[in-house]
């Protein structure tokens, strides 16, 4: 999976550009501070998933002043022709096209370009609540297979359904309301079960890539841990039959994957609390790197690597290793400075004022 070509319109702070992307190895995306190089990379990451990475709504998409932005971009996958086309509306619709072909919903662009992500927020995937963690779990799935973002979307609508129930109950549960919280529990078991071992099956994946590539950031091999733990014990029907009266009283649903965790911990010691900056830092990285080596072996070929001033993150010996290790496939990495000894790009693109010098 690459990309040889990408041409933004108003995207951003871009009036118009185009850039002519390596096919593989190391393509470096330098320039100053507010310049762009970010706004290239939330571009490609949206053409994969419809969505900005740095959580921003359409609007902030588009230039300032102007009615839309236009994305595009063409490439090949598993060796066939691919051209991705997005219009995004600063108000209203917008629309993408996949090989000149409409979308008919968004989920049909899921694995069409796949991308990989590592943005200096992730760090919160590590220090942050547990929301981070599952999201990231989440869209690991996505990566393996589209049809996970159905079970993601299934049970976020039967949690929507089921809390509106329990407001509505405001502590008190007559038999018609008891009746339609059957059928909500019901729902909720089956979908919340099948994606809690859906993530389950995943952290098994993660655990060998991810000391893998901790170790390598960090020099030398350390004990990582990666866990995945429920919000309930047994079967989740069964809890949430156990915890009918406390979530009828508070008005929400108490138990589920909605309240699991993915504990983190290097040499035995939690993460989020007893690890230095620099050891979240790399957990967070080896994070994306671990779930980027899973969806390539998953799916035959790598997605696109986007690295996202990824050296502020590491001090130089991080750095170093980084560049040392890095996966095979494409991959595109903003820096507002000099590079690393020993960084040999395949290609340098220069961003100014939203334009690309190469």
């Amino acid at each position: 999976m690459r990309l040889r070509r990408l041409w933004l319109t108003d995207f951003r702070n871009y009036t118009s550009a185009e850039v002519e992307l390596a096919p593989a190895g190391l393509t470096v995306v330098s320039g100053g501070n507010g310049q762009g190089k970010t706004n290239l990379l939330e571009a490609i990451a949206y053409l994969a998933t419809l969505d900005s990475f740095r959580g921003a709504p359409a609007d902030a998409l588009v230039r300032t002043g102007c009615a839309t932005a236009v994305v595009r971009a063409e490439g090949d996958r598993s060796g066939r022709a691919l051209l991705i086309e997005a219009e995004i509306a600063a108000s209203g619709r917008s629309r993408t096209l996949v090989n000149s072909q409409p979308l008919r919903r968004a989920a049909d662009l899921l694995g069409a370009l796949r991308v990989s992500v590592f943005s200096p927020g992730d760090l919160e995937l590590v220090k942050g609540g547990p929301a981070a963690r599952r999201r990231y779990l989440d869209d690991a799935l996505v990566g393996l297979h589209p049809r996970n973002a159905a079970v993601r979307s299934d049970l976020e609508k039967v949690l929507r359904q089921r809390n509106a129930l329990l407001k509505q109950c405001k502590g008190r549960l007559d038999a018609s309301a008891e009746s339609t919280l059957d059928v909500w529990d019901a729902k909720l078991a089956a979908t919340g079960a099948a994606l809690a071992d859906a993530r389950a099956a995943l952290v098994a994946a993660l655990e060998a890539p991810l000391g893998k590539a901790y170790g390598q950031l960090a020099g030398s091999p350390a004990d990582v841990g990666i866990t995945y733990e429920r919000s309930w014990p047994g079967p989740l029907d069964d809890a949430l039959a156990a915890a009918r009266t406390d979530d009828v009283r508070r008005g929400l649903s108490t138990v589920g994957p909605h309240r699991d965790e993915l504990s983190l911990s290097i040499a035995g010691l939690a993460a989020r609390t007893h690890a230095s900056q620099g050891e979240q830092r790399s957990m967070a990285l080896g994070l994306r790197l671990a779930a980027h080596r899973v969806v390539t072996d998953a799916v035959g070929e790598p997605p696109v690597l986007l690295l996202d001033d990824v050296f502020s993150e590491l001090d130089a010996d991080r750095s170093a290793a980084l560049l040392a290790h890095l996966p095979d496939g494409q991959i595109l990495l903003t820096t507002a400075g000099g590079l690393p000894a020993g960084a040999f790009p395949a290609l340098t693109v220069q961003v100014h004022g939203g334009g690309i010098i190469l």
